[in-house]
């Protein structure tokens, strides 16, 4: 649980990063680019499926220590206030955990499915590479195949998939925006606990280094790597 649980929130800060790119009023082009070099660098292809098992894995072990949990402690006790003892977070990491993973179902169904199945829309860039003047168009799907990069007089001319057009079209659904921004607050919580619980239980648990994992913890992944998701979905539904 421990070391997966680290992993992902490595993968987090690179996620992020990445899909920065969806910020910049350039039509898809950097973001569109980052998503195939993302889907077809192997040493990247490589760390995805090292991602999904810890996907697996970690939801997995989740329901084991449940069990294990409820089996050693079958009835409750029969005077035992938890609040005074843990937060709200450490005592429902399980529906936490549970609607993070109906979010990932979601999220790679709307957009990792698609990419990889051929169901998102084309485009093609051209950009004079004198003045770094772009222009855009659609694309049909005769006119396409896979990725492709060339240069005809001075203009550099990019085909790709265009899954930031995909984004803007599921960013339409204000339900779809409404449960993206909700399992990010999910998302919050579950790593303000998650994030120091994983290093004490590796036993990392120095005085000296405790408070800083704890502010990175909370402030770090519980709240600028949230935001900094939950500002997507907002950005296309109410600014594009």
């Amino acid at each position: 649980m421990s070391l997966t649980g680290i992993f992902l929130c490595t993968f987090l800060i690179v996620h992020l990063i990445g899909n920065l790119q969806l910020f910049k009023n350039d039509e898809g082009y950097a973001f569109n680019n980052y998503a195939y070099f993302m889907t077809h660098f192997t040493p990247i292809k490589v760390v995805s499926y090292l991602l999904y098992a810890s996907i697996v894995i970690h939801a997995v072990y989740a329901l084991i220590l449940s069990m294990q949990n409820k089996a050693a402690r079958p009835v409750n006790y029969a005077r035992y206030d938890g609040n005074a003892n843990s937060t709200w977070s450490s005592r429902n990491m399980g529906i936490l955990g549970t609607v993070l993973l109906v979010f990932i179902a979601t999220h790679m169904q709307n957009f990792w499915w698609k990419y990889h199945n051929d169901q998102v829309p084309y485009i093609e860039y051209q950009t004079d590479l004198s003045t770094g003047v772009r222009s855009s168009r659609a694309l049909e799907a005769n006119e396409f195949i896979d990725y492709q990069v060339s240069t005809d007089n001075g203009v550099e001319i990019v085909k790709a998939r265009d899954l930031y057009k995909q984004v803007d079209f599921a960013f339409e659904n204000p339900f779809l925006v409404f449960f993206y921004v909700l399992a990010m607050a999910a998302l919050s919580f579950h790593l303000i606990h998650g994030f120091q619980s994983a290093f004490q239980t590796v036993g990392f648990s120095h005085k000296k280094y405790v408070p800083i994992i704890r502010f990175i913890g909370v402030w770090g992944f519980g709240v600028l790597i949230p935001i900094g998701f939950a500002l997507m979905p907002l950005y296309f539904y109410f600014v594009k």
